[in-house]
């Protein structure tokens, strides 16, 4: 007997389940290039995004961003909004 194929367990959310990202600026103004682990984070909600660059501005300072500009679709809700101390 033969049985259809088990579906995956896990599957990426779409892009629009996650419509909220941060778009991550240089000095210059620019795309600022960081780490795999700080790009392309998506977010089921403005509250999840927000908390999640609350959580790890130094970090993205440290990294080379400059400032922050939060982003629904391809709606700029706010920003740019500076990670300087």
């Amino acid at each position: 007997m033969n049985l259809p194929e088990q579906p995956a367990t896990f599957r990426p959310p779409a892009a629009a389940e996650r419509p909220w990202w941060w778009r991550l600026h240089d000095d210059s103004g620019g795309v600022a290039r960081v780490p795999e682990e700080y790009s392309d984070q998506r977010f089921a909600s403005q509250a999840d995004a927000e908390s999640w660059v609350g959580e790890i501005w130094t970090e993205l300072s440290a990294a080379g961003v400059a400032s922050v500009t939060l982003v629904e679709h391809d709606r700029d809700v706010y920003g740019p909004m500076s990670l300087t101390a």
